[in-house]
């Protein structure tokens, strides 16, 4: 099963508890096209099963470009964690909308203080809408069935060292039908996006 990809459905974590005392903002990507690079960032956290229990990943991925900007596994789920990874991504670039569950940490005071202070809306998906969120789902759709499921990671040490490892291919090598088979990191670093529209387009 593993070599074939397969594995049991069976529930995970819940990672997206609402914390009722945390302020929700509104969904702002309906109808909006996203046409360039740092328009729209989204977050989201996933969990990675080893061979005895599980981590906690968490990514930011440019919707554009499917560029995965930062990404960081934890053992918990402390909001420390999501604050350095926002951190680094921030310093690389300033999305102009970063999206988000309405789960606890991304409704917490210091993560939206974090992006407020740097002049980022703030956008939430609709509560139980996970398709508001769809290119962050489709990226751990992605990491589970090509790197995940095909490996059983016996230590935190060794998930971080694949996932390292899948996450470079992913941005560096991986071409995208969606993209013009372009990899993502040439889409979100290109300066010119007219040249991968006509690419598409062709």
């Amino acid at each position: 099963m593993r070599e074939m990809g397969i594995a049991g459905i069976c529930p995970g974590p819940n990672l997206s508890k609402r914390n009722t005392e945390h302020r929700i903002y509104p969904y702002l990507l309906r109808n909006v096209t996203i046409d360039h690079p740092n328009h729209v960032w989204g977050i989201d956290i996933t969990y990675i099963r080893l061979k005895h229990g599980w981590m906690y990943l968490v990514a930011i991925v440019d919707w554009f470009s499917r560029y995965v900007v930062s990404w960081e596994l934890d053992q918990t789920l402390e909001i420390s964690f999501i604050l350095e990874t926002v951190q680094r991504a921030l310093a690389k670039a300033t999305p102009e909308i970063m999206n988000s569950d309405q789960g606890s940490q991304f409704t917490s005071p210091q993560y939206t203080r974090l992006l407020l202070d740097t002049n980022v809306q703030i956008s939430m998906d609709g509560k139980g809408r996970a398709t508001d969120n769809i290119f962050t789902e489709r990226l751990w759709r992605t990491v589970k069935y090509e790197e995940v499921y095909l490996n059983e990671y016996v230590s935190p040490r060794e998930a971080r060292r694949c996932l390292k490892q899948y996450f470079d291919y992913y941005n560096n090598e991986r071409l995208h039908q969606s993209l013009g088979y372009w990899t993502p990191a040439e889409v979100y670093f290109s300066s010119s996006t007219v040249e991968m529209e006509t690419r598409k387009a062709g």
